[in-house]
């Protein structure tokens, strides 16, 4: 609810312009991957983050869990992004290799799915994508033992001091237990809000080298 006098905030999909048009599968292009970067491009003009995704992982027993993770490159081969090994979603992702992602663009009321097996990018691809990061980004991936408990806000501070300390002025390497994965897609949706709840649902599936194209009711 919204106090008495403001203003409702806007409907999802209003920074649509006719242009964009609508989720048509005759009309998307033939690579799912090529679309995406359209999607992608367009929401970065009216969205802060557009990089940001919904990960969904499950453990052997299929029990489910998901968490906001930052895209940080995609191409054929994949999506990728970039955590500490040790933590549950990539504990997850050894023993079940598969995941799910979700984009969601408010401003133009599109939603991306993408479904596929994983695997971890190779050493060099973490470093060099480790070495970009800020230096205390890289400090805080040894000071932080992600997903364990700890005791309080002081112990990590006490952590990052500890290991701060340690690595001086000097490099901060990527350490062993971070990295990235990659996911490889088999199956995309793009998903554009329609008018009455009846949204367009483009899905593509793997098919050999190529792709099949389907319109899903909504």
């Amino acid at each position: 609810m919204h106090p008495r006098g403001d203003p409702p905030p806007p409907a999802a999909g209003h920074a649509l312009r006719p242009e964009d048009g609508t989720g048509d599968e005759r009309t998307v292009d033939a690579d799912p991957v090529a679309q995406f970067g359209r999607w992608y491009a367009r929401a970065a003009e009216v969205v802060a983050a557009p990089e940001a995704m919904a990960v969904a992982t499950a453990d052997p027993a299929g029990v489910p869990s998901v968490r906001m993770v930052l895209l940080k490159s995609w191409d054929a081969d994949g999506f990728v992004f970039y955590t500490n090994y040790d933590g549950r979603k990539s504990h997850d992702l050894t023993t079940n290799p598969r995941a799910a992602l979700l984009f969601y663009w408010e401003p133009l009321g599109r939603q991306v799915r993408v479904e596929g097996p994983v695997t971890r990018t190779s050493d060099d691809e973490s470093d060099a994508y480790f070495a970009t990061r800020g230096v205390a980004s890289r400090i805080g991936a040894y000071a932080s033992h992600q997903s364990r408990r700890i005791d309080d806000r002081a112990a990590l501070d006490e952590q990052v001091a500890r290991c701060s300390a340690e690595f001086g002025d000097g490099a901060v390497p990527r350490p062993p237990w971070w990295g990235g994965w990659r996911v490889r897609p088999r199956a995309l949706e793009f998903w554009q809000q329609g008018v009455d709840r009846l949204h367009d649902r483009v899905r593509y599936e793997a098919d050999g080298d190529g792709w099949t194209v389907h319109r899903l009711q909504p």
